[in-house]
């Protein structure tokens, strides 16, 4: 007999990638999400948001009638498994909010009953899995807690979630169980770990991330503090040389977890973590260095400036924490005009590619879609992911 899953924030890019594959993988899934808008999309066969193969998936679970999307929380109840993909954010401090986690946790807790095995599937602060246990034990009902993290890119879940190796952690040996015949519906590649270990594990691996960009990100200022080419010497030292193969390219580090994580990761140390704080004052600070040393050389004040690309990162229609929004705001402040573009993102300030070129006096680059790749571009270009095509040297001067 199938399983029966309640997905929590199930029409979200967490949630609604998983229910799809588990529902192609023969599990009877509800999407449970408080956005109507979302669940209408859903219902509908439409993907609410880019995740590259997903809506045929999606139309064969729906057909199927093991997929379904409702706002009506008593979904929750009749389910073996609730996956929840509520974490916790960081507040304008950038501490963690672990009270904004407690409510809505306790906002769920009237539909939940005894014997489900209750699944937190989203980025936590340290401790929070056996913390709700240690709730549950005295409020009740009796459920198994298991923490699991997701680790796909953002884009790519269908593919990620069969391939890649997933974590899994449970409460009690029961939950850990359970947890494990979940997710081999999906990948056969399994390693457990306690919860609070699984819990650094998703931290640990967004904060790595995280501080490898800031350094390539730092040797970049640096690079170009001294008029030299960081793409080519980065070129020449990864060519055939494997214990460099690590070494990212410079670009925007934005997004909703890699800087979330990190902090996280500072607040469980009592804020001392200097080595993830300076790479937060590297990344963040990017946009405005770009912009700095672009003044060094040149008046913006009579400019119009373009930015190709306002997601987060490229391929993707998500604007979160994109550093591409701090970069406009800068430059609203520094030039004449601002024009932004986006083949992926709906925005009514946003403009065509074309018409950004055609008014442009300066590019900058902000989201290295696909579609750039073959743009011919006359202005100066800051293009610190080195993305768009090179063309004349007198170019990449003048910029």
């Amino acid at each position: 007999m199938a399983q029966t899953i309640t997905i929590v924030g199930g029409c979200g890019h967490v949630g609604l990638p998983l229910g799809i594959a588990l529902a192609n993988a023969g599990a009877d899934v509800t999407l449970f999400d408080n956005q109507p808008d979302r669940v209408a999309e859903v219902a509908a066969g439409t993907m609410p948001f880019l995740e590259w193969g997903a809506e045929p998936e999606l139309a064969r679970a729906l057909s199927a009638g093991r997929l379904r999307a409702t706002t009506d929380p008593a979904a929750i109840r009749p389910a073996e498994v609730v996956i929840v993909t509520i974490g916790t954010p960081v507040d304008e401090f950038l501490d963690p909010k672990v009270r904004s986690f407690d409510r809505a946790i306790r906002g769920l807790h009237p539909h939940f009953r005894a014997g489900q095995l209750l699944v937190l599937r989203s980025t936590v602060f340290p401790g929070m899995t056996d913390r709700l246990v240690r709730w549950l034990e005295r409020e009740g009902p009796a459920v198994d807690v298991a923490f699991c993290p997701e680790r796909i890119a953002q884009g790519y879940a269908l593919k990620e979630l069969s391939e890649l190796p997933q974590i899994v952690s449970g409460s009690t040996p029961s939950a850990l169980d359970r947890a494990k015949a979940l997710f081999r519906l999906l990948t056969s590649e399994l390693v457990e770990l306690p919860p609070l270990e699984a819990e650094l594990a998703k931290l640990f691996a967004n904060t790595y991330r995280y501080i490898n960009f800031a350094i390539s990100n730092q040797l970049y200022l640096i690079a170009r503090k001294f008029d030299a080419d960081f793409a080519r010497i980065h070129a020449a030292v990864t060519h055939q040389y494997p214990r460099l193969a690590g070494f990212p390219k410079a670009g925007f580090a934005g997004g909703p977890c890699l800087l979330k994580d990190t902090m996280q990761l500072a607040g469980f140390n009592h804020n001392s973590f200097p080595i993830g704080q300076a790479a937060m004052m590297v990344n963040e600070g990017l946009p405005s260095a770009l912009v700095g040393l672009v003044k060094q050389t040149r008046d913006l004040s009579g400019d119009c400036a373009a930015i190709l690309g306002m997601a987060f990162k490229g391929n993707c229609d998500d604007p979160r924490d994109s550093l591409a929004y701090k970069l406009r705001k800068i430059l609203t402040l520094e030039c004449r005009e601002v024009l932004c573009t986006d083949p992926y993102i709906r925005d009514p300030s946003f403009v065509p590619v074309a018409v950004a070129l055609a008014r442009a006096d300066i590019v900058f680059v902000g989201a290295c879609h696909a579609e750039y790749r073959t743009l011919r571009v006359r202005q100066p270009v800051i293009d610190v992911f080195d993305f768009l095509p090179k063309l004349a040297a007198e170019r990449r001067q003048a910029a």
